[in-house]
């Protein structure tokens, strides 16, 4: 798992700042909660071992528009996330308040440690799409509206390319998704 992933030391205050001044990353519009990332239990299993509890998570079904979501996330790979997330089925996810919060978001940001929250968690606003590591322009983001540039938002956030590629990787695999090359 990725809990091994190390990297240079957070600006720890990003996140409380971002949770003070911002909608932050850690809230959906009310009505798109079923859009939320999925939790494997690998997760689950680390973020309850750091006290999360069972509020802090929520069974979700698996709609079209989810799977077409997490489909926009990994192109290509449909049949997969069709299979792995069967219409019908259900998957677990964060719970949220009524405003669309993450029940974990706190006035300091997460109320996890780092290597406690979900693999998405750690890794946003990068992700990894044909092999590059970008990041989302979210401007919600105190990260991306402090740091232009991956470099800075790297530095800023306790990690670098190679700590990115390992959390997207680690990613992939706790969700079920095949290793990618």
């Amino acid at each position: 798992m990725a809990d091994s992933v190390s990297g240079p030391v957070p600006d720890a205050d990003v996140c409380a700042r971002c949770a003070q001044t911002s909608t932050t990353c850690c809230t959906l519009a009310p009505g798109q909660e079923e859009f939320c990332f999925p939790l494997s239990a690998t997760e689950r299993a680390a973020m309850q071992a750091a006290g999360a509890l069972p509020e802090h998570f929520h069974s979700q079904e698996n709609t079209p528009g989810f799977v077409d979501n997490m489909a926009r996330l990994f192109p290509g790979e449909d049949e997969t996330l069709r299979q792995l997330f069967p219409l019908g089925g259900a998957h677990d996810r964060l719970a949220l308040t009524p405003e669309g919060a993450c029940r974990l978001l706190g006035p300091k940001g997460c109320e996890l440690p780092r290597q406690a929250r979900p693999l998405y968690c750690r890794l946003f606003p990068f992700w990894v799409r044909a092999g590059a590591v970008m990041y989302f322009e979210f401007q919600e983001c105190q990260a991306v509206r402090e740091r232009r540039g991956s470099g800075q938002m790297y530095l800023s956030l306790g990690m670098g390319e190679k700590q990115a590629r390992e959390l997207y990787a680690s990613l992939r695999l706790a969700w079920g998704l095949p290793k990618r090359t």
